[in-house]
């Protein structure tokens, strides 16, 4: 899927691309997800060298995500997309030509759809290709401090139903701690991702950025400055979390361990005194007597309370 964006009169249009489609000069935008075959060699046939190999996309070293090529700059950065309550961070390739941005997308993903919205409504102003770049990454850092937002309420959810007294629900606990421990790790990765992304634009596109560009950039960084130890502060939150949650669950273990240690012995001293009466020895006097049955089962029973009562005075119980 393609979609190019033009811009004319301060008025953006959205055009889906196909074959037929010829790059008008007011298309500052196009945007690429999961090109099929016939898109991929329009593409290739008007902006040779636009698209990376998945190898390439999915590269992690500093100089495969961000340099300069003849066609323009290009950079790879992640991007968050959240499925339900999962996130995952899609591989986003940006090549910044002198009059458009290609966008190249491993999926599509929310905030793209959101920018699209938000160029069609004139939410955004965007004239030129940095524009969009610099819009993109602002509400990309705006997305991941929100959801860093409900990752915290999520662990102080967790934190008011680990100190209560029920703890029936500790594996849909635990698995939210998990989950929480997810996104949290999603999310500080792509801060730093963001952070190298930025710092480059900002080294590379020096000339090209305006004065408000340039601390719109450093107020981004700024800002992922700040978010980024909020990171580290809930990984030992979530540690705290799991320890205290793991605790709470062996404790409980061993008070129902416990508790069957306490019937086991209890119920020793009546087996004892049921094994000897159950000899069947010749000389065994209170078995040729009337009152041989009732005693033996007084003797178990009192047997029984007496161990149940040294354990409660030891406070054992």
């Amino acid at each position: 899927m393609i979609n190019a964006y033009s811009v004319h009169n301060s008025q953006f249009s959205v055009d889906r691309v196909d074959t037929s489609f010829s790059p008008s000069g007011g298309t500052i935008w196009l945007d690429v997800a999961e090109p099929s075959a016939d898109e991929h060699q329009w593409l290739t046939r008007y902006y040779p060298g636009c698209l990376p190999d998945e190898e390439e996309l999915h590269e992690i070293e500093v100089s495969s995500r961000f340099f300069e090529s003849d066609e323009g700059i290009h950079i790879r950065s992640l991007f968050p997309h959240r499925c339900g309550h999962e996130l995952r961070n899609v591989n986003i390739a940006f090549e910044l030509r002198e009059d458009k941005l290609i966008t190249l997308q491993d999926e599509p993903t929310a905030l793209f759809r959101l920018m699209r919205n938000y160029l069609k409504s004139q939410h955004v102003k965007a004239d030129k290709p940095l524009d969009i770049i610099m819009n993109l990454f602002s509400a990309k850092v705006e997305y991941l401090a929100d959801t860093l937002e409900e990752v915290y309420e999520e662990l102080e959810a967790a934190s008011q139903t680990a100190l209560s007294e029920n703890t029936t629900d500790a594996d849909d606990l635990l698995r939210n701690i998990t989950l929480q421990e997810d996104l949290n790790g999603k999310v500080r990765l792509n801060l730093l991702d963001t952070q190298r992304s930025l710092r480059y634009l900002l080294r590379t596109c020096s000339r090209l950025l305006s004065d408000a560009q340039h601390e719109e950039i450093r107020d981004m960084l700024r800002d992922i400055d700040s978010l980024t130890p909020h990171t580290a502060f809930l990984f030992e939150k979530i540690n705290f979390l799991m320890e205290a949650t793991m605790g709470f669950i062996n404790l409980e273990q061993n008070t129902i361990i416990k508790i069957f240690s306490v019937a086991a012995v209890i119920f020793l001293p009546p087996t004892l005194i049921a094994s000897i009466y159950g000899m069947n020895f010749n000389y065994m006097p209170e078995l040729q007597t009337q009152w041989g049955y009732p005693m033996a089962l007084f003797l178990m029973l009192l047997s029984a309370v007496g161990t149940f009562a040294f354990f409660k005075q030891k406070r054992w119980l």
